[in-house]
């Protein structure tokens, strides 16, 4: 039995998806509605656009982020490798040149002799077929509600925003200063652009900040719950007049060249492309109206003349509750022929949407060959990310980022040795989660 496996959308989740069910000799057909219809967020009609971050997170050896690309690295993950090859400078960062990742994703699933990509929208699941949702945190309104129709519940949304771009031509280099946060960097180099404030640039940036007109939400009913993870600074600096200090704006681990003294708070501006003639501003999610964010990002020492190639933007996710709906292999509990993957599954992060991409792949290869889904390790993080999505608390669940907080406990003879070491006790994490990816990759557990 060698059903096709039909998966929807484009984006990193779908693309890993279909690569992996591609890899396995199943035939996959991707649906990606864009160009023909587009979304607010996306630019172009490329495959995996990356829209916010150009970050896959912290490469630094012994973090949860790490692990987890370690063992999607194991799996041969298509869309780790190309982000591997389109790297850019950015610290302990895995950060990729997005123009440069896109099309080489592109060309990889374009040319594959069995993917098919159809460029239209879906509106209904036909049954019979074999099913990958991964239609992303913008899912349109008609599968949004035929997802409706099939589990039975309303759609969960949260709201989710975007960084903004300048020019880095139009950075004053007199001003700010290159480094990385405590010197932290794969090679040494200085990879950060760092706009030093002194207090009172701090506290006047923050008072236009809290006084700046916002874009109205896409259903102006709606009250928005935002991912904690990701929230809009003026989110954070209605909590108080210290957190974006402490958070987006900390200034610890730089020193200014000019003064030789740490500054009272930092922007820190990562590049965006292998040309290096764009930067992002780190953790500047918004969504304040454009001419609002170009009158006051001016504000930020360094930015007084900066070219905005993109403004910070604000969009609306949609998810599933995966507790009460999806089994730990990322199957539909009332229908299991239909699996998800990526944001709309409930969890957060690239990485995230591609590790729920290959195992949705995988695990839709073998119903489509007649095989048993072998799942992966709990102890994994691969593990632990599905055992989130499919068993949280379903009363007040929200996507997740993988962390150490998700990974099951060491035992407790091991973990008493580790008791006061939490460094040590990751890296314990670490080498369980390794070696037992590597016996389920050799048949050894299943």
């Amino acid at each position: 039995m060698h059903h096709a496996i039909h998966i929807i959308g484009g984006g990193l989740a779908g693309c890993e998806a279909a690569w992996q069910a591609a890899r396995a000799g199943v035939r996959a057909v991707l649906y990606e509605m864009r160009p023909v219809t587009v979304t607010p967020a996306h630019k172009t009609d490329r495959l995996a656009e990356l829209v916010c971050s150009n970050s896959l997170k912290s490469e630094s050896p012994d973090t949860a982020p790490w692990l987890l690309k370690n063992e999607l690295r194991k799996m041969e993950s298509l869309l780790i490798r190309l982000a591997d090859a389109t790297r850019v400078p950015a610290g302990h960062a895995l950060t990729v040149d997005r123009v440069a990742f896109a099309e080489a994703v592109t060309a990889a699933v374009e040319n594959h002799p069995l993917i098919e990509v159809r460029r239209e929208q879906v509106h209904w699941l036909d049954p019979g077929k074999i099913w990958i949702v991964a239609s992303g945190p913008l899912t349109s309104g008609a599968l949004a509600d035929e997802i409706g129709r099939l589990t039975g519940s309303e759609r969960m949304f949260f709201y989710d925003s975007i960084s903004p771009i300048v020019d880095a031509g139009s950075i004053d280099m007199s001003v700010a200063f290159r480094a990385s946060r405590y010197g932290k960097s794969l090679d040494g180099s200085d990879d950060y652009i760092n706009c030093p404030m002194s207090r009172l640039e701090y506290e006047t940036f923050l008072d236009a900040v809290l006084a700046a007109e916002s874009v109205p939400y896409h259903i102006p009913e709606d009250h928005p719950k935002f991912f904690e993870a990701c929230l809009p600074i003026e989110e954070l600096a209605r909590r108080g007049r210290e957190t974006l200090r402490f958070g987006p704006m900390k200034p610890m681990g730089l020193t200014d060249p000019r003064s030789g003294r740490r500054p009272y708070a930092v922007v820190q501006l990562r590049q965006e492309n292998a040309r290096a003639d764009s930067y992002n501003l780190v953790g500047f999610q918004n969504h304040m109206r454009f001419g609002e964010q170009a009158r006051i990002f001016r504000l930020i020492p360094g930015l007084q003349n900066a070219e905005f190639l993109r403004y910070g933007q604000i969009h609306r996710n949609t998810y599933i509750n995966g507790p009460e709906l999806l089994t730990a292999s990322l199957r539909l509990k009332t229908r299991l022929e239909v699996f998800f993957a990526g944001q709309i599954s409930g969890v957060e992060g690239y990485v995230e949407s591609i590790a729920t991409g290959l195992l949705a792949g995988r695990y839709a290869a073998a119903v489509a060959q007649g095989e048993e889904v072998r799942r992966v390790p709990r102890e994994t993080a691969l593990g632990s990310l599905c055992a989130y999505i499919s068993g949280a608390n379903p009363s007040d669940y929200q996507p997740a980022n993988i962390t150490f907080d998700l990974l099951p406990r060491l035992d407790d003879e091991t973990g008493s040795r580790f008791r006061r070491d939490k460094h040590g006790r990751h890296a314990e994490i670490c080498r369980r989660a390794i070696e037992k990816m590597d016996e389920y990759l050799a048949g050894v557990c299943v």
